[in-house]
């Protein structure tokens, strides 16, 4: 095979929305696809007319769009290459690596009940497959594949290694309905030749259906693409991967507030490895991704890895990042946008509240204080920390502030000499400190929100919470 250039795609079926197994298998084309300066296609496999939505489409576009894998070309419609596939089908008739097969379903079914009485295999074998096309009835008829009865089919694997398959054990499979429509086992085959794609990564539930489809591309004399079969993801239980464990839809994991970045190094490590290596960067990934760090046992999904990999990465964004994807969660999850003087003190607090924070819900939480607007309405710990005492202490704290140099020792200077003033250590005077500025129990410390607020908002909101 010429590999020129490499070749990935990504072909879902728009069933439902893009879970997290399609989209790790997504990103493994388009790392190893761009890592190379190849192309990386994407095809949605329509054909099941009954079960593809258009919505369900719209879901992979914009899951692909926020975890940022970029596709070269235009998004192929499978269910629009029918024609294409038909024809590849009635090519295969004329060169005799496919016949008509006029078999009835109760026909089919009698061999197979017979064949099970007897101990037999129940893989059909139709009467038709050496048959005279002079004896063809004028009736409805399917197109199988000639598949060869003796001998192996090998499935180079890059993943699985070489996998053996009797021949004995692969059917005549149909190509061809009796009403024409092509079926998803030729149609694949034909669009990946024609698309050009030399490697094909898919999920390891799909090859049994590559001996079967190694065919085709044998009867056509086309070239056979790498293969590579990754294993399934499993929850932590080591369970196939359900609901339960987190199999949701990829935009359920932006509205829970990870980063994109973040989505993407999580989902590389899950079954690809590069030596001890979790936290990377895409340009690493690029560099290091490659089809032979790919394991043979199911990965586990872990939220705690996925926790701990996402405060990682929010802690090196850049602000300017921070507050796109910050824009974006909250675009997703249909809350309002941040407005002009909110973005500057976020802008502003920015390095304060990306250390720590492992989600963008985190992070709203620590900058409740930059965000909140007068008066600031203490939440019912913080309250507590409010008593006549504490309102007495911060209202002679205030004209202190009021004319004093802005910057982090000046301010720990008054605050400590107002703590040692009253008998009592500067601990005391922070939770008060946090309700008035924050109206929270839980915030950054008391002199980042102080320098981010800014003297005038400071003042004030001590002010509001003394009265």
């Amino acid at each position: 095979m010429s590999t020129d250039q490499i070749v990935t795609r990504f072909a879902p079926s728009p069933t439902g929305y893009l879970h997290i197994g399609g989209a790790r298998t997504a990103l493994f084309n388009w790392l190893y696809a761009r890592g190379r300066g190849g192309k990386f296609l994407l095809r949605i496999e329509d054909t099941d007319r009954a079960r593809s939505t258009p919505e369900a489409t719209q879901a992979i576009l914009k899951g692909l769009d926020w975890l940022g894998l970029d596709y070269d070309g235009e998004v192929i419609s499978q269910f629009d290459r029918a024609d294409r596939h038909a024809e590849v089908a009635h090519q295969m008739l004329t060169s005799g690596h496919a016949y008509k097969c006029f078999a009835t379903q109760d026909e089919i079914q009698a061999f197979r009940d017979a064949a099970r009485a007897e101990g037999k295999s129940t893989l059909y074998q139709s009467p038709w497959r050496d048959a005279d096309p002079a004896t063809h009835p004028d009736a409805p008829y399917v197109v199988r594949l000639k598949a060869p009865r003796e001998g192996v089919t090998v499935i180079r694997d890059q993943v699985q290694g070489d996998v053996t398959i009797r021949n004995d054990q692969l059917d005549d499979m149909i190509c061809l309905r009796s009403d024409g429509t092509p079926t998803y086992m030729l149609a694949v085959v034909v669009d990946d030749h024609d698309m050009g794609v030399t490697h094909a990564i898919r999920g390891d539930d799909h090859l049994n259906n590559a001996a079967r489809q190694q065919l085709v591309y044998e009867a056509m004399g086309w070239d056979v693409p790498v293969w590579a079969h990754i294993p399934l993801i499993h929850g932590p239980d080591g369970k196939k991967l359900s609901k339960r464990h987190g199999a949701l839809g990829v935009e359920e994991y932006q509205a829970m507030g990870y980063p994109a970045r973040a989505m993407r190094n999580y989902l590389a490590r899950l079954g690809w490895s590069h030596g001890d290596d979790e936290f990377f960067t895409d340009e690493q990934a690029l560099a290091w991704f490659d089809l032979k760090g790919i394991g043979k046992s199911p990965a586990r999904f872990d939220f705690k890895k996925l926790d701990n990999l996402s405060g990682q990465h929010l802690a090196v964004m850049d602000d300017d990042e921070v507050l796109a994807e910050l824009d974006a969660f909250l675009a997703a999850t249909g809350q309002n946008p941040l407005q002009s003087q909110q973005r500057q003190l976020l802008s502003d607090a920015m390095p304060v509240l990306k250390t720590g924070a492992k989600t963008f819900p985190q992070l709203l939480e620590k900058a409740t204080f930059a965000t909140a607007s007068r008066p600031i309405e203490p939440d019912e710990k913080s309250a507590k920390s409010l008593d006549e005492v504490s309102r007495g202490i911060l209202k002679e704290l205030t004209p202190q502030l009021q004319n004093a140099s802005w910057n982090r020792d000046t301010l720990e200077g008054i605050l400590n000499g107002l703590a040692e003033a009253h008998g009592t250590k500067f601990g005391k005077l922070a939770a008060p400190l946090r309700a008035a500025l924050a109206g929270r129990a839980v915030t950054p410390s008391v002199f980042d929100m102080m320098l981010v607020l800014g003297r005038d908002e400071t003042v004030a909101r001590l002010k509001d919470a003394s009265a």
